[in-house]
């Protein structure tokens, strides 16, 4: 098949390239990037979904919250059975999204207020809806368009078992069989994820290529960078060896692969053709920080996502151990570090954080499990201040900048996600953390679609959730919504004066302090009493509310400077 099955969706062609306006080369580097699922954050035509116009709707807010750039999750055509991860066509808009035209006026508004836009690519893998995939359905075994996927016959007696055994991020089985034209059982084909995610073969030219011309095709269109799914599974081993019980480094048969870096340089290759700074960023889920970091070379991506700083538990130990490990990996690569405290995957701060058990970990997530919502909302207060105050960029998850929890009561039979499914019913998914934002007034759909929506939200919002509608919190100076405004102006600042190292101070096993520059503190009280704070600084915000005697409650965190410091930022706390 031609590569131009896939040829671009109508649209005006926009000659030259487009470069982000006010353009800083160096941007990205401390850069706050916010991340929108589109589904979820606003819907501007009534029916239910979110959308493009809801989203340009609201670019007002994300400027007065004081974003640098917006991280979009997939909005390309697609049957929605992973949410929008199943793409059917990498060149336009879903059409209860929008339109591409949509898309290119919202990245030209979005820049006009100082907001560069990221878009999600998903390389590892495409919607069985796909053309290409529908193509190799129907041209059969051996055919050249099967080989741009992992079709193979299968092992046993009339090929009824599997190509092999290798797991699956989602659970359950990789291969699914295909039926032929005649009705007889057919090939196997290769999906890590669901089933109507068939993985592309990254050792074929078509695919290599396809994707270096999707990456051009939204440059062009002014896009600043492109945030990478599952950036370490592309390369898979082509013998189908089983996984080691002990694998070594690179030897893992669809993780982590050698031969992936090639695939990187030559994206970088790509970007670095366009004016401005088009920055890759990684999703890349290794335990190796050697490897991580590998990734991150200078002729490879600029970022990626540090999830070991997430996945941690509500301890001071443990965060000291992720942020120096962290720096010093960054560190000989000259790459900034990147903070985050939830996805649209990852239970959210305000309910992780006020359980016992306070790190994450995909396969220990349970229906049930016991949440202490007003302890959680304090330390995701702390950690908010805690993350924004560390070097390097910073992702803020639609949501978690109104403390939103996460929902625990859909009931079953409105839950969509495939996480769990495929986990048989034991694993809750991940629809409560994307459940559609809440705007304004008392009951819903809370300002999130019209007084006059004709559609109810595709995923049902708390009945009490008019506490944390942006309408709510932005009167409120105590509200989470107040405290991640200070936060952001002021961190502007503390890049200012230094934005590289941090140097920590001995406060106690209980505390992480540290200073950067001459003129920023930032301590964080693990212990279960107050805390006494260092003399001769003054406050610029706290988490919460300090004691009459001055001193930094449990599970709070405080921003001071010493007084000699000339730095225009304002104070703010918040009442316990």
């Amino acid at each position: 098949m031609d590569a131009d099955v896939l040829a671009p969706s109508a649209s005006p062609e926009l000659g030259v390239p487009i470069a982000p306006s006010g353009d800083d080369p160096q941007w990205w580097r401390s850069a706050v990037i916010y991340q929108i699922y589109v589904r979820s954050f606003a819907d501007g035509n009534g029916d239910g979904t979110g959308d493009l116009a809801g989203v340009r709707s609201r670019l007002g807010y994300l400027r007065d919250l004081g974003i640098d750039a917006i991280w979009f999750t997939p909005w390309y055509p697609s049957p929605l059975a992973d949410g929008g991860y199943d793409v059917s066509d990498y060149r336009d808009i879903h059409p209860d999204f929008g339109t591409l035209r949509e898309a290119e006026l919202l990245i030209q508004e979005a820049l006009a207020l100082g907001i560069r836009t990221i878009i999600d690519v998903v390389p590892n893998h495409v919607s069985d809806q796909h053309a290409w995939f529908q193509a190799a359905l129907a041209a059969g075994p051996g055919s050249p368009e099967r080989e741009r996927f992992w079709f193979r016959d299968g092992e046993g007696p009339g090929g009824d078992e599997p190509p092999n055994h290798w797991p699956s991020p989602f659970a359950g089985e990789t291969w699914t069989r295909t039926t032929n034209a005649d009705g007889t059982p057919g090939q196997w084909y290769l999906h890590l994820f669901t089933p109507e995610q068939p993985d592309l073969n990254w050792n074929h030219p078509d695919v290599r290529r396809e994707h270096e011309e999707i990456l051009k095709f939204w440059f062009d269109r002014g896009v600043a960078g492109v945030r990478i799914d599952s950036a370490a599974l592309l390369i898979k081993d082509e013998t189908l060896a089983d996984v080691p019980e002990n694998p070594g480094p690179g030897e893992h048969p669809t993780q982590d692969r050698d031969e992936l870096h090639d695939v990187y340089r030559a994206w970088r290759a790509v970007a670095d053709g366009y004016p401005g700074t088009r920055v890759l960023v990684g999703e890349l889920w290794l335990p190796e920080i050697d490897r991580f970091i590998a990734y991150l070379r200078p002729d490879e991506l600029h970022t990626a996502f540090n999830f070991d700083f997430l996945a941690r538990p509500w301890d001071a130990a443990e965060l000291r151990a992720s942020i120096d490990q962290t720096l010093t990996a960054h560190a000989p690569v000259q790459a900034p570090s990147t903070w985050v405290l939830s996805n649209h995957d990852v239970t959210r701060p305000v309910t992780r954080y006020g359980r016992h058990d306070s790190s994450f970990a995909f396969l220990n997530k349970r229906f049930g499990v016991h949440t202490d919502r007003q302890l959680g909302t304090r330390r995701a207060r702390a950690a908010a201040l805690l993350t924004a105050a560390l070097p390097g960029s910073l992702y803020i998850y639609q949501g978690d900048e109104l403390g939103l929890p996460e929902v625990e009561d859909i009931p079953l039979e409105l839950l969509q996600d495939p996480m769990h499914f495929r986990s048989r019913g034991v694993d809750p998914g991940r629809d409560g953390c994307r459940v559609p934002l809440p705007w304004s007034g008392s009951a819903a759909p809370f300002g999130f679609s019209s007084e006059h929506a004709t559609g109810e939200p595709w995923l049902p919002q708390p009945s009490d959730w008019s506490a944390y509608t942006v309408e709510a919190e932005a009167h409120d100076p105590g509200s989470m919504l107040a405290l991640y405004r200070a936060a952001l102006r002021i961190r502007r600042d503390i890049a200012a004066i230094d934005a590289a190292d941090i140097e920590w101070l001995d406060l106690g096993p209980d505390a992480l302090a540290f200073r950067r520059g001459d003129g920023f503190l930032c301590i964080t009280n693990f212990a279960d009493q107050a805390l006494a704070l260092p003399s001769g600084a003054e406050l610029l915000l706290a988490s919460e509310e300090l004691s009459p005697q001055g001193e930094l409650p449990p599970d709070s965190t405080a921003w001071l400077r010493p007084q000699h410091v000339a730095l225009e930022a304002p104070t703010t706390t918040r009442k316990a």
